[in-house]
């Protein structure tokens, strides 16, 4: 089974389902698209429009969040860039914090650290 079949059988199950599948491939759609910060701004404009059509209300939060961040959000189209990477690097530290619960040596600590982000590429 494809994932257009699989999709299909998902549909078929809640009936909000789908619409909030087309919302959010919507949306995702106006964030790979190289354009201008005020284009982008009425695109989402009309994009949350939709979506308060829908009457989907599994929505709110996420329309929450966005009105909260709404001018950080659109200034992504500016440069498009993001701080994925160093929420990357912020939940790699977290893990090997984790993981070396019980070190009380800072320098092994560090070293530690030093290991997990340049030893792989050191030692390949």
């Amino acid at each position: 089974m494809g994932p257009a079949e699989t999709l299909a059988r998902l549909f078929r199950l809640p009936p909000d389902l789908k619409a909030a599948y087309e919302l959010q491939n919507k949306l995702t759609d106006i964030f790979e698209e190289h354009i201008s910060v005020d284009t982008a701004k009425a695109k989402i404009e009309k994009w949350l429009v939709a979506v308060f059509k829908s009457g989907l209300s599994c929505c709110k939060d996420f329309i929450q969040t966005l009105d909260h961040w709404w001018d950080n959000i659109l200034n992504y189209f500016v440069d498009r860039e993001t701080s994925g990477f160093v929420g990357g690097f912020n939940n790699k530290l977290k893990v090997l914090k984790r993981r070396c619960y019980g070190i009380t040596n800072l320098a092994h600590l560090f070293r530690r650290v030093y290991l997990d982000i340049e030893g792989y590429r050191l030692l390949a």
